[in-house]
């Protein structure tokens, strides 16, 4: 088997979580996965494998980013053409988180409550603060990495993060899930 296939396996049902969480929809998420994999045999089969994982997250990222842009023009097409035809007439921190190292998506899913709670958070958040923790959190890319994978600066990186983290956990605190310590 070659390299690229067991990074591609090694990758695809993280992606596939990734990209469903940033979607909520399984199909859409498997075609953007197997869009983005597609079109990095293409185009990035040659670069040095400890490349891979960073470049792979930057198209990822970027094709789910594509898909917001344009399921929100269609929604507005659509809610547009159907106002128009109703109604006659338009008018947390790092460190306060989990080591990411110790931190894999199976830990997420072992208690099945506590794994749709989080998903359905993950779900809620900005699309850039969801991008931050999943690529920095669930797949454990350094900020470096992460910033290169969205394409913004390390600050922004750990801002994005800070405020996904600090919903998360009031979120999960308000549903029984985590403690905070500053009570």
């Amino acid at each position: 088997m070659q390299p690229i296939e067991q990074f591609l396996i090694k990758i695809e049902r993280r992606a596939f979580q990734i990209a469903r969480i940033a979607t909520g929809c399984d199909q859409d998420a498997l075609d953007i996965v197997q869009d983005v994999m597609l079109k990095f045999v293409y185009n990035y089969s040659d670069k040095p494998d400890a490349d891979w994982q960073p470049l792979f997250h930057r198209m990822l990222q970027n094709r789910i980013t594509d898909f917001h842009r344009r399921k929100t023009l269609t929604n507005r097409i659509f809610s547009w053409i159907s106002f128009r035809t109703d109604e006659g007439e338009s008018e947390i921190s790092e460190e306060e988180f989990v080591d990411p190292s110790a931190l894999l998506p199976e830990d997420f899913l072992q208690h099945e409550r506590f794994g749709d709670a989080l998903i359905k958070e993950l779900e809620a958040l900005p699309q850039r603060q969801q991008q931050a923790f999943l690529l920095r959190i669930w797949e454990g890319l350094s900020v470096k990495e992460t910033a290169e994978a969205m394409a913004c600066s390390e600050g922004s990186i750990k801002t994005h993060l800070s405020r996904a983290t600090a919903r998360l956990k009031q979120q999960l605190h308000a549903q029984n899930f985590i403690g905070l310590d500053n009570e």
